[in-house]
């Protein structure tokens, strides 16, 4: 049972909006609503199943509804696999909660109609660029890839093997050429590795799936990895790694035969690129990236070392910040999911050599988290302290009780080229209650070690500087 929850519902727009193609007017058919949802309009149909736009009334929202469609002719054996994959991802409902996966909000079992109820994703799949006049730049491949491993990652972590990566499944938002959303779709197919339940094994599509699902055998992240890599060489190539006239054709090709190589299938493309991706499709899955981590990171290396050509906005790419974040001390003991939403809601500034970030007698309303370059903090005029990647600045701002203990009483100064990551009060309150948790975390680690220097100071006091 495949979604098509947004395969037929938009094409963009030049200017880079996406106009639905499909109207009531056009639906003579269309039901008024679905439970308790009214229904706006069909946003496209399957073997199994249609998916609906409709309007949560008591939530005032957008939302897609996949439901099954009756089969009275249907086989015994379909009825009990269609039953699997509506209960598969009925079981998630409520569950899955990244930046990156679309969300399952309800699931309905009535005797005349079985639906699930999801998050809206405006926009198209990555169908739409998998064809030679349509392709991504290849920043953006390596963008989505980056953004996808971490997705399933993170369902791998909840014990889940999502089985079915595929470009139809993968919704993007648009603007203009930039993809600004993703999140992966469609979890019927999914391998609960912690549930006692029996589950439906050799599942997948065939232009993506790993040797190991079409042999029955047991599988792990690593069958994803593989699906993954597929969809990205799809993107890269314009074409998946094995094409056959024929289903046992290509079906050896699966199990025997190594991809092209991708350098020079298109301009760019760097035998680093490609050694990630083909390295992805391993026939063994022990040769294969060991987990997600490990894919991620190759592909997030392909952008730091400038493996692939970058487009002429030159502009800092989401993998790029998730993964500086990482790397800071200050983000300590955050997830994935914490990392995205600053990755997405924090102000991300850079400071010149000899820029004042903060002047005596200035009211603070912004605190700032310094994740490249270094400075330093003057009072009258003599140095006091030095602050590198990692820490933070003017976090009086976020926790002082009042005004006037909100006035800086020290100048700060940039003393290497600065990059920082910054919020005010109310931004931070915009932030989920475990995010803010992470910061409050985050400045008692920071307060705790400069009293302890302090303390070093006071007691070596020619330490100091």
């Amino acid at each position: 049972m495949s979604s098509t929850v947004s395969t037929t519902r938009s094409n963009p727009t030049r200017s880079g909006r996406h106009e639905s193609t499909v109207t009531l007017a056009l639906q003579p058919d269309l039901p008024a609503s679905i439970g308790k949802y009214r229904v706006a309009s069909r946003l496209g149909t399957g073997a199994t199943s249609e998916v609906f736009l409709a309007h949560d009334r008591f939530n005032d929202r957008p939302v897609a509804i996949k439901r099954v469609q009756a089969r009275p002719h249907a086989t015994e054996v379909e009825t009990r696999f269609s039953n699997r994959f509506f209960a598969a991802e009925a079981a998630l409902v409520g569950k899955l909660n990244h930046p990156n996966v679309v969300q399952l909000l309800d699931a309905v079992e009535e005797p005349d109609s079985r639906y699930l109820v999801m998050e809206y994703v405006p926009g198209v799949t990555l169908r739409h660029f998998c064809t030679p006049e349509r392709l991504l730049s290849l920043e953006q491949v390596v963008e989505v890839g980056f953004k996808c491993a971490m997705a399933l990652g993170y369902m791998y972590r909840q014990g889940l093997v999502h089985r079915d990566v595929k470009p139809a499944n993968i919704l993007v938002t648009t603007d203009g050429d930039d993809i600004t959303e993703l999140k992966i779709s469609d979890f019927g197919s999914v391998l609960d590795l912690g549930s006692d339940q029996t589950q439906v094994h050799r599942v997948g599509s065939l232009a993506y799936i790993s040797p190991e699902q079409l042999d029955g055998a047991a599988v792990d992240c690593r069958a994803d990895i593989y699906s993954l890599a597929a969809v990205l060489y799809h993107l890269v190539a314009g074409r998946p790694p094995f094409e056959a006239d024929n289903q046992g054709a290509l079906l050896n090709m699966i199990w025997h035969r190594e991809p092209d190589t991708l350098v020079g299938s298109r301009e760019g493309v760097t035998e680093a690129l490609d050694r990630v991706i083909r390295g992805a499709l391993a026939k063994k899955a022990e040769d294969r990236p060991a987990d997600w981590d490990s894919f991620a990171n190759q592909l997030s290396a392909l952008i730091t070392h400038n493996e692939v050509p970058r487009g002429p906005l030159q502009r800092v790419l989401d993998s790029e910040r998730f993964t500086l974040l990482r790397s800071l001390d200050f983000f300590t003991g955050f997830g994935d999911v914490e990392l995205w939403e600053v990755v997405h809601r924090a102000r991300w500034q850079r400071f010149p050599l000899g820029h004042h970030i903060y002047k005596v007698g200035q009211e603070g309303r912004r605190f700032h988290i310094i994740a490249q370059g270094e400075v330093e903090v003057f009072r009258d005029g003599q140095k006091v302290a030095s602050f590198g990647a990692g820490t933070s600045v003017g976090e009086l701002a976020y926790l002082a009780p009042s005004a006037e203990l909100r006035k800086h009483s020290a100048d700060v100064v940039v003393s290497e080229p600065c990059t920082t990551i910054s919020f005010t009060p109310d931004a931070l309150e915009q932030l989920s209650e475990r995010t803010r948790h992470r910061f409050d975390s985050g400045f008692i680690r920071v307060l705790v070690r400069r009293l302890h220097d302090a303390h070093e100071a006071l007691r070596h006091p020619q330490r100091i500087l």
